[in-house]
């Protein structure tokens, strides 16, 4: 029997033992071809020692780091766990990076060898690799069709691998050098809020959330699962909870082909567990109501009706009468087994993070019959700290502590973390480092507190926090997730930080405003509209609902509408689309600022009355 993660010495060792447990089931499934595909166990960890082998005849040296530039796929995996198997360090680098992030990776982490899958990626890190001094090595997963020379030296993946040896015994030799506290990935934070920093995390650390992890799916059981991986596995979270837990636990991870392909992937592939980001779900909340809304008469009724019903069950409200139990089943058969046949049927989990999660939204899936449950951390952390479970969920807090992880409340209400899942530190800043670990607690910079049953309750970002010219606090997250929920708003940063009241940024959601601008008879470019009048009334509307149900401070007194939606390609999102409020500040100061200013005899546009 396969050891559990606590017992396990390294990442290396707990994935071999869980290939000796079940060589021939598949594991790894991508579509080529038309259809999906799986690699099974053992053919897998072939290609994994092959490309181990071919690293270190490439010269790849124990504690060298091996920048990793690749899209979801079964190689992702590969290259991971054989670069690890030759003792040196992955370094996962975003998809979307620039020329000049990936140089910043590049001579921060004094990369030695890089893996980097297609010609579209080698575009933006080639120009990079040229300028390091320390990088040597490239393997092309795909022919990178080179426009002009580097000075590393570039080898195609199949060959590489088809000149090494797959023997798993001289990786289980390698592995058995690897300890816990040794490093595993430096991943750079994505940069919310300034340069990325490398953050070391630790074979321990990730295997400690792993076992965290099966705790939490012990509720389901841990057999049978297949996970659906569609978050970038650059990220920490998609790194320890869609790839390492699925090892973990012996699962399939089945690739999906992009977000724009997640619906036809999640009925093909048909998931139980998926590791998402809360704003996914505000997207398809926004889009299930507005399909609703056009359906209208009884289906409206009977959809409006399970989502009362299952509201009630799911959080724990007054308990159903008997005669609203067998509606809630004829509901269950009626209206919730469609929902839950869009997401593949079977979805037994779904955990979010990386970002607060509206409490509406979660009661809203919940009620649905799929369990979405809100989780807490951070890369520092490997970065799972905290999950709801299936059983007591409470949408409104990130559930209680992993199991073996510490949490306490500093006295300015400051979450701190102690516990194997901290990071060593980052990478070549021993400041930063003292700062973050003090004592052995991380500092997470989070603001919260503990409730009476144990769950933690996220209250904002200590560096984000609002503080008004009065002196109050006000949570800007908070207020955007009440504001993202209207059906005429995709996007909102709120502003304020010393002022004497709110103001806001705000991107019209993409389908509400094609169909206004058909109504006025405008053509529908958000550029030439940001400054419509007509458009600003509209939004106005919206505002002031949200408006109604909050605090005086909590207010947006006035809003503009930004020229473009944020993205991750303006870099006015993180890849786990996060909002970077200093790239969006910084676009748009002047008119930020300007919403400050007054006219004489009139409230200006895009004043919404509190």
């Amino acid at each position: 029997m396969a050891r559990h993660p606590d017992d396990c010495s390294n990442l290396v060792q707990m994935f071999l033992e869980r290939v000796e447990r079940h060589p021939e089931r598949p594991f790894l499934w991508a579509r080529r071809e038309g259809a999906f595909h799986a690699l099974s166990w053992q053919e897998t960890a072939d290609r994994v020692a092959r490309l181990a082998h071919a690293l270190t005849a490439l010269g790849v040296e124990p504690g060298d780091r091996v920048v990793l530039v690749s899209e979801n796929r079964p190689e992702w995996l590969i290259a991971d766990f054989a670069i690890m198997a030759a003792g040196a360090i992955t370094v996962p680098a975003y998809v979307t990076n620039t020329s000049r992030d990936h140089l910043h990776i590049l001579e921060n982490s004094g990369a030695r060898a890089a893996i980097i899958s297609t010609a579209r990626l080698a575009r933006a890190f080639l120009p990079a690799a040229h300028q390091s001094d320390a990088l040597g090595q490239v393997i092309a997963i795909e022919e990178p069709r080179l426009r002009q020379s580097i000075n590393a030296e570039i080898h195609l993946w199949e060959p590489s691998l088809a000149a090494q040896s797959g023997s798993l015994d001289l990786l289980r030799d390698r592995a058995a050098a690897l300890g816990r506290r040794d490093v595993a990935c430096i991943i750079y934070t994505s940069g919310t809020g300034g340069a990325p920093k490398g953050v070391m995390i630790s074979h321990g650390a990730i295997l400690a959330n792993c076992a965290g992890g099966m705790d939490v799916l012990e509720e389901i059981g841990l057999a049978g699962h297949r996970f659906l991986s569609f978050l970038p596995l650059s990220h920490a979270y998609e790194h320890s909870a869609g790839q390492m837990l699925p090892v973990a636990i012996g699962a399939e991870i089945a690739y999906a082909e992009g977000i724009d392909k997640l619906a036809p992937n999640m009925r093909e592939m048909r998931p139980t567990v998926m590791v998402v980001v809360p704003r996914l779900f505000e997207m398809l909340r926004a889009r299930v109501l507005r399909q609703v809304e056009k359906d209208g008469g009884l289906r409206k009724k009977l959809f409006d009706r399970a989502v009362a019903l299952g509201t009630r069950r799911a959080l724990g409200g007054p308990r159903l009468s008997p005669r609203e139990r067998l509606e809630d089943r004829l509901l269950d058969l009626l209206v919730r087994a469609r929902v839950r046949k869009g997401f593949g049927g079977r979805v037994r989990a779904m955990v979010s993070g990386g970002a607060p999660l509206n409490p509406d939204v979660g009661a809203f899936f919940m009620a649905l019959g799929l369990p979405l449950l809100q989780g807490y951390g951070q890369t520092e952390a490997a970065p799972i700290i905290s999950v709801n479970r299936l059983t007591g969920a409470k949408v409104h807090t990130v559930g209680p502590p992993l199991k073996g992880v510490e949490v306490r409340i500093a006295e300015d209400g400051e979450i701190l973390v102690r516990g194997e899942l901290v990071m060593n530190g980052y990478w070549q800043d021993p400041q930063a480092t003292a700062r973050a670990i003090q004592d052995g607690w991380l500092h997470t910079g989070d603001i919260g507190h503990i409730d009476a049953d144990g769950h933690l309750v996220i209250t904002d970002r200590k560096k984000d926090i609002i503080v008004s010219d009065k002196g109050e606090n006000v949570s800007p997250q908070r207020i955007e997730g009440m504001l993202a929920l209207e059906p005429e708003i995709g996007q909102v940063m709120v502003y304020g930080d010393r002022k004497p009241h709110l103001v806001a940024l705000v991107v019209p959601d993409a389908d509400w405003l094609a169909g206004w601008a058909r109504a006025a008879g405008k053509e529908c470019d958000l550029g030439s509209l940001a400054g419509d009048p007509d458009l600003k009334a509209a939004l106005d509307v919206a505002v002031a609902r949200v408006n109604k149900r909050l605090a005086p401070v909590e207010r947006v007194r006035r809003f503009a509408i930004a020229r473009e939606p944020f993205s991750i390609e303006n870099e006015q999102m993180t890849p786990t689309l996060k909002v970077r409020r200093h790239v969006i500040t910084a676009a748009y100061r002047d008119v930020l600022e300007g919403l400050y200013g007054t006219r004489s005899g009139q409230a200006p546009a895009g004043e919404t009355k509190p």
